[in-house]
């Protein structure tokens, strides 16, 4: 049996699905983009901070996992969490209510923060059995793994790991990822003939996801400086804009634009209007979400937190060369 090998870009095949599949596929993950935009609220995306995140990547690339199930244990492990939290102000608010004794609130979270390494493991392995057609990580890889860090755990509580996170989630786990977003409107760039090839613009995507998914909270910082035109967001406007930060749509067309301005800006506004007719959002929200990411990956220069927010040379060109398309 031949060793494990990391995805190969080159795997991925753009242009061997039926346009049917295709508008089938992206009217679902539009549909599923809407319900979480909507349902978005208090901690929502909490758990997708770098350090978690740079983890979940350095164990999938150890264990060789197409770069998939990266983002598909992010997003179990995000849900999950979310849960856990969710029960416990739930609980805590029933026994305010109630008066009765309260829970060793201490031991709760010593419990929870003891088990999360154990958690965040189960999500990659459960993310792995949904790309079985891959690579499944085995008990025996993941109990020797933990080992290696100093955690001991017997297969039975692997095992029951996984399935209290299955529970958790209703046995919901195949959910969706911006990777599928981005992937599948490539797809349909490459049908509507895209002057930049999807191939081409692929692996560029996956590196600006990558950057964006680890510098999470200070591209969506720009972002939202840029969308009120204020360097200091209010509380109320940072949580109204959880929202923006669910909305996997707009983070795969902004990833999408950056790299095909990257890639090659002079068919840069060709493929922003692509974006812009296939899913409807405006392009002056493209041409900003692009910018933020352009900011953080090449390196411009970003107002400091105490300056106002004047537009960039680079996002008023982007944002001319949105207009020029209307």
């Amino acid at each position: 049996m031949d060793g494990p090998r990391l995805a190969s870009l080159g795997d991925f095949q753009f242009g061997a699905v039926t346009t049917e599949t295709i508008e089938d596929a992206l009217l679902h993950l539009a549909q599923q983009n809407e319900q979480a935009v909507r349902e978005a609220a208090g901690w929502t995306g909490s758990f997708r901070e770098t350090r978690i995140v740079e983890f979940v990547f350095l164990l999938s690339e150890q264990w060789c996992l197409e770069k998939s199930v990266s983002y598909q244990a992010v997003e179990i492990l995000e849900r999950f969490m979310v849960k856990q939290a969710e029960n416990i102000c739930r609980q805590a608010t029933i026994q305010l209510r109630d008066k009765t004794e309260p829970q060793n609130w201490k031991a709760l979270k010593e419990q929870l923060f003891n088990k999360f390494i154990l958690r965040l493991v189960s999500c990659v392995q459960l993310a792995s059995k949904l790309s079985f057609h891959y690579k499944i990580i085995s008990n025996v890889t993941v109990l020797n793994f933990l080992q290696a860090l100093g955690y001991l755990h017997t297969k039975e509580e692997l095992l029951e790991s996984e399935l209290d996170v299955l529970k958790s989630l209703n046995f919901q786990i195949n959910l969706p990822t911006p990777l599928a977003y981005v992937e599948m409107l490539l797809e349909v760039l490459g049908y509507n003939g895209c002057l930049v090839p999807a191939t081409q613009l692929h692996a560029t995507c996956l590196t600006l996801l990558d950057l964006v998914y680890l510098l999470r909270e200070p591209v969506y910082e720009s972002l939202l400086r840029a969308s009120i035109e204020n360097s200091t967001p209010s509380q109320l406007q940072g949580e109204k804009f959880i929202s923006v930060k669910e909305d996997f749509m707009l983070l795969a067309v902004g990833i999408i634009a950056a790299s095909a301005f990257i890639q090659n800006h002079e068919c840069w506004s060709q493929v922003v209007e692509h974006l812009r007719s296939i899913t409807g959002i405006a392009l002056e929200s493209i041409a900003e979400f692009s910018y933020a990411i352009l900011t953080h990956s090449v390196g411009a220069n970003t107002p400091g937190p105490q300056q106002a927010v004047p537009p960039h040379p680079v996002a008023r060109a982007l944002r001319a060369a949105a207009s020029s398309n209307t």
